[in-house]
């Protein structure tokens, strides 16, 4: 080819961080949270506990050029066919004041890189899988609770729950009904999985903060355990929700004796760092 005739080839064109996927449902628990499930591609492979991007196309009418994008913990297990979400509506949110108004049928942007410490290869080997979460903290949870790993791992799942209200403990009829007909895990929840709800500006059957509850020694009277301490030779924990619940309980585990792991390392308990910070 001559220089009179050679022309330069197309750019290739930049290929999206993005998967845009469909919503498939959207459940309101109350008017603070929801719940959603869009698409998942068939490329899209993660860990149970993991987060990824969320996010909205921009709105080219409004002059928005790029999208919004948000961390979210994937509630579902890494094996589901559709990727579920557990959300707060923040009115003024940036994405939430328009992610909370979605409907099946709609679009929504999906990161390709899924990450995080809050899953089972993080933590070694017990007895004992505590999952703190407050609020909408239970995500990763949703996920990992649900993977058959879990209950090979360990002999108790302890999925422990902290909200303002009673009509927060979102899921609860999953986790007192519904997982012990779960095809994959159902009888390993019957005789695993405890579920261990608190609430903290309600009568309930039981209230009080995780950090209350265990200083105070309720939390392992709560369920049969001896001694009134976290136990590191067999007791593991992850947390999950509000930075003040996760930087307190973080400080109790290690005052008796838990040391905090990650993928690198793993350790007695985690805590996911990227939201922490």
């Amino acid at each position: 080819m001559t220089a009179e005739t050679a022309t330069a080839a197309p750019a290739p064109a930049k290929e999206s961080p993005h998967n845009l996927e469909t919503v498939l449902w959207v459940k309101h628990w109350t008017d603070r949270l929801f719940s959603f499930a869009i698409t998942r591609p068939a490329s899209f492979r993660f860990r149970s506990g993991e987060f990824v991007m969320i996010g909205l196309p921009p709105r080219e009418e409004l002059g928005e050029k790029k999208p919004i994008l948000r961390a979210y913990s994937i509630g579902s297990p890494s094996f589901a066919e559709e990727l579920e979400f557990f959300s707060i509506k923040v009115p003024d949110g940036p994405l939430t004041s328009r992610l909370q108004q979605i409907q099946p049928g709609d679009q929504v942007l999906l990161g390709k890189k899924p990450t995080g410490t809050l899953v089972l290869d993080a933590v070694k080997p017990g007895k004992r899988l505590f999952l703190f979460g407050t609020g909408t903290g239970l995500a990763p949870w949703l996920s990992v609770a649900r993977d058959p790993d879990a209950y090979s791992r360990f002999e108790k799942v302890i999925v422990a729950h902290g909200v303002r209200e009673v009509q927060e403990l979102a899921y609860r009829d999953l986790f007192t009904s519904e997982i012990h007909d779960d095809p994959l895990v159902g009888d390993e929840a019957k005789a695993q999985l405890v579920y261990y709800p608190t609430v903290t500006r309600e009568a309930f059957e039981r209230q009080g903060r995780f950090t209350d509850l265990i200083e105070s020694g309720k939390l392992f009277s709560d369920l049969g355990l001896e001694g009134g301490k976290f136990d590191p030779e067999h007791d593991r924990a992850m947390l999950c929700g509000s930075m003040a619940m996760i930087k307190d309980t973080a400080a109790l585990l290690e005052a008796h004796g838990l040391v905090e792991g990650s993928n690198a390392e793993p350790g007695d308990f985690v805590i996911e760092r990227a939201f922490v910070g």
